[in-house]
């Protein structure tokens, strides 16, 4: 399969794909795709928060599959950019293929005191948020398991695996760049 210069990245909730994206964009020069902007605009539309558009998706795959088609069409004519989508590695397997993990408790507490991230539900509690991401999590997973028969945490998935909970954005992005750069090489 003939490799594209395309980083699909990929990961949990909070884990911070999106920091790293815009990161990664302005170091190579790279646009970004988001998969994510285009779900939570569908959910705006709906009047839905993310968590029950979720819900809401679960019983019209025809809006997952719009989704994730996007990204795939969006690869055929461009190169250069970023797809920042839970399915970015499905939706473009010529990708250099990223998973972004992170330790829930401290995701929830990065939602939770995160004030830019104006499409998430605030909860009271840092638990009330741990408990919407498992369940937004848990629905994803179904969807994506049967929709497309895949689990999005499955690191065989990927070109690179890494843990955020105790590195920064930067660091992150260093390691992304670095080994982007030798996939390229190989």
């Amino acid at each position: 399969m003939e490799k594209k210069h395309i980083i699909s990245l990929g990961g949990e909730l909070a884990s911070g794909k999106g920091t790293v994206s815009k990161i990664l964009m302005e170091r190579l020069n790279y646009s970004v795709y988001r998969n994510g902007d285009y779900f939570r605009k569908l959910a705006k539309e709906s009047g839905m928060d993310v968590t029950s558009f979720n819900e809401y998706v679960k019983g019209h795959p025809e809006i997952d599959r719009q989704i994730e088609n996007s990204a795939s069409e969006y690869a055929k004519e461009h190169d250069n950019f970023i797809i920042d989508a839970r399915l970015g590695w499905y939706a473009v397997p010529q990708s250099f293929k990223v998973y972004l993990k992170v330790d829930i408790n401290v995701a929830a507490k990065r939602v939770h005191e995160d004030d830019t991230r104006i499409t998430e539900i605030k909860f009271a509690t840092i638990e009330e948020q741990k408990a919407d991401i498992e369940k937004r999590y848990k629905l994803e997973n179904e969807r994506y398991w049967e929709l497309y028969g895949v689990k999005k945490e499955d690191e065989s998935n990927y070109d690179l695996v890494l843990d955020t909970t105790n590195r920064t954005p930067n660091q992150v992005a260093d390691i992304i760049e670095e080994e982007y750069k030798k996939w390229l090489e190989k």
